[in-house]
């Protein structure tokens, strides 16, 4: 992507220069290791390419793993006054307590998983420097909520520019003490903008991109589809330009999502994406650098319509497919189970020269 010249050109350059593809020096070393463990070749399937994935990511043959965080970004939507969620803006703050206090379903499945959550305001409509203060969240509210896209851009360019860089230091905020970051959201309204970042970068229709998100009835999606292509024409987003259209059809917490997937990469961390809003700020990453792909992992695909569209854009598959469609991060976080489990394959199996074991593909 060009950057503008309206656009901080130096801070996000310079962190772009830091991203490269994976290393193939040690792609090509795991996969010789795998080939050799004592099973059929490739038994393991989608967890070895994980591993393969994961050295090439991290230049290492026993990537690091064990520290792990899932960074819930928070933002509020002004498309919400048209009726596309069956939830009140409200609930974007109250859920930001809920996580606070430990008692959301991403608490519980990062606990599971060995996992931290941080918390970062991106742009609640509420103020929360009570939580800041305290250190129980991270701020970097950019402003509170975005406009009513209905109408026109959900954002200026700079303060997109803004919410991307933020992203980003979150990510290298966190670096030092994460092995592996995961996206999480948390915004009512959020898969209107969402579905219209996709239907924007991959040219497919609204009627085929979007999804229930809270549970609409039949009346309530065609009014949200209704909605939604008036967004698309109205703003008229530039699908060349990943600023533009975070700028005019996205979210504040979109951006930062899009932000921690650069930064993660710059520090070459591997980055689970989790659902439809995730993937929509990852589409976005990628879109303003292409590199960044090599470091993302699709935890899962959702139940919303769109998710699939959305990783193909991408290229990537998702390691679960369970019918989850709650965001917050919680499919990534189950998928951190499976990053654990493909390292130990890579690092605890024997080879057949190891194990004396009759069988190996040179004998």
């Amino acid at each position: 992507m060009t950057l503008k010249n309206s656009d901080n050109v130096d801070f996000l350059e310079a962190t772009f220069r830091k991203i490269f593809p994976q290393d193939q020096e040690f792609r090509d070393k795991a996969v010789q290791r795998l080939e050799q463990l004592t099973m059929p070749h490739w038994a393991l399937g989608d967890l070895m390419d994980l591993a393969v994935d994961l050295a090439g990511i991290t230049r290492s043959l026993k990537p690091p793993v064990k520290r792990k965080k899932v960074v819930v970004m928070v933002g509020d939507h002004g498309v919400t006054v048209e009726g596309v969620s069956k939830f009140p803006s409200e609930v974007t703050a109250q859920m930001v307590y809920n996580f606070v206090a430990g008692g959301a379903g991403i608490n519980a499945l990062a606990r599971q998983a060995g996992a931290d959550v941080v918390v970062v305001d991106m742009g609640c409509a509420t103020d929360l420097s009570d939580l800041a203060k305290e250190g129980k969240i991270i701020s970097k509210k950019i402003a509170a909520g975005t406009e009513n896209i209905v109408h026109g851009p959900a954002m200026t360019r700079t303060h997109a520019v803004m919410a991307v860089e933020a992203g980003i230091e979150v990510a290298d905020q966190l670096a030092p003490d994460v092995d592996v970051f995961a996206t999480g959201d948390m915004g009512i309204g959020n898969t209107t903008p969402s579905t219209a970042i996709v239907a924007t970068l991959t040219g497919k229709s609204v009627d085929e991109l979007t999804g229930r998100g809270t549970g609409l009835d039949d009346k309530q999606l065609a009014h949200k589809k209704e909605v939604l292509e008036r967004i698309l024409q109205i703003n008229k987003p530039d699908a060349q330009d990943g600023m533009d259209v975070l700028a005019k059809v996205g979210g504040y917490e979109i951006a930062g999502i899009a932000g921690l997937v650069i930064g993660a990469a710059a520090q070459r961390k591997p980055v689970l994406v989790d659902g439809f809003i995730s993937t929509a700020g990852a589409m976005i990453a990628c879109t303003l650098e292409p590199f960044v792909k090599d470091y993302i992992i699709c935890a899962h695909r959702s139940m919303e319509q769109g998710h699939a569209a959305m990783q193909k854009k991408i290229g990537c598959s998702p390691l679960l497919d369970l019918n989850l469609r709650l965001g917050e991060g919680t499919g990534a976080a189950l998928a951190m189970n499976l990053v654990e489990a493909s390292v130990a394959i890579l690092t605890e199996v024997a080879t057949f020269e190891d194990a004396g074991v009759t069988g190996s593909p040179e004998t």
